[in-house]
């Protein structure tokens, strides 16, 4: 049986990614930080560790981006998750009862509207999977939660109202980290490069660094800019490009690349997984 890791407790968006991308025929394991989910696999006590970078209403995961700099795992794959929010009480609470929901402040936020229009005081709390193990420990009609349908199985909560969030399409994209690469490039799969680097201290750097992706007609996905804890000065990219380092056009835009790079590293080749969402 495979163990995967992430970051949280049982019943988190987290968990429920582990489950939406092997399946439930797994071993998931929680723990307190990205950090230490990621170690777990370093350690080799888990064979893959699933983390969230950014999030359709929230944003980019900035702490993940802290830790790239010393990861030795390679990314392997990608996972898109539908964020749905379950409005949550113990057993014998009704939608009339609930006057406070308790949620981490994200969850809070992207149900606002729905808050409001039911009269319910939202109450910010650690995470939503804490949120729901905490009112199941209460006992109290009135005290809800806001979390996802698996931890209303886990702690045996029932749900008051489904898809509670305001916008009904966001979603959060995860990667899969693994300690190995076993990639078989396949001619009919599309793929996604995934690359870090610091550009050298010299006029234009990053324009003529990522000026070789369109000269080879390389889509760049996506580019984010990060500084590594504790180095200010160190002004670091993130860029996915589509594509293997199997296509020629990919290794031309990489050899480009590094004429005006420095600390260049790729963080792994991975199939694509289009957002169904």
């Amino acid at each position: 049986m495979l163990k995967v890791s992430y970051q949280g407790i049982a019943g988190a968006y987290s968990h429920l990614a582990c489950y939406g991308y092997f399946g439930k025929d797994i071993e998931c394991i929680g723990t307190e930080t990205f950090e230490n989910a990621m170690q777990l696999v370093e350690d080799g006590e888990v064979d893959f560790t699933l983390i969230p970078i950014e999030n359709k209403t929230a944003g980019r995961v900035s702490e993940f981006y802290g830790l790239i700099p010393q990861m030795k795992l390679q990314i392997v794959g990608e996972h898109y998750q539908k964020i749905e929010h379950y409005l949550m009480g113990i057993e014998g609470s009704s939608l009339r009862d609930i006057e406070y929901a308790y949620s981490h402040p994200q969850g809070l936020a992207q149900c606002r509207e729905s808050l409001k229009k039911m009269g319910i005081k939202p109450v910010a709390q650690f995470d939503t999977a804490g949120s729901a193990k905490e009112i199941s420990q209460l006992g109290n009609l009135k005290i809800g939660a806001i979390a996802s349908s698996l931890a209303s199985e886990i702690y045996g909560l029932k749900v008051l109202k489904a898809n509670i969030q305001d916008q009904k399409d966001n979603f959060t994209r995860f990667i899969v980290l693994s300690n190995r690469q076993k990639l078989i490039i396949k001619d009919n799969q599309s793929y996604i490069t995934s690359i870090i680097f610091k550009v050298k201290n010299i006029p234009s750097a990053l324009y003529k660094a990522i000026g070789g992706f369109a000269k080879n007609g390389v889509n760049i996905l996506k580019i984010e800019s990060y500084i590594p804890l504790g180095k200010l000065q160190e002004s670091r990219f993130h860029i996915d490009i589509d594509g293997s380092i199997n296509d020629i056009t990919v290794q031309n835009s990489i050899e480009e690349l590094k004429k005006y790079v420095t600390k260049f590293k790729i963080l792994g080749v991975y199939e694509k997984n289009r957002c169904p969402y």
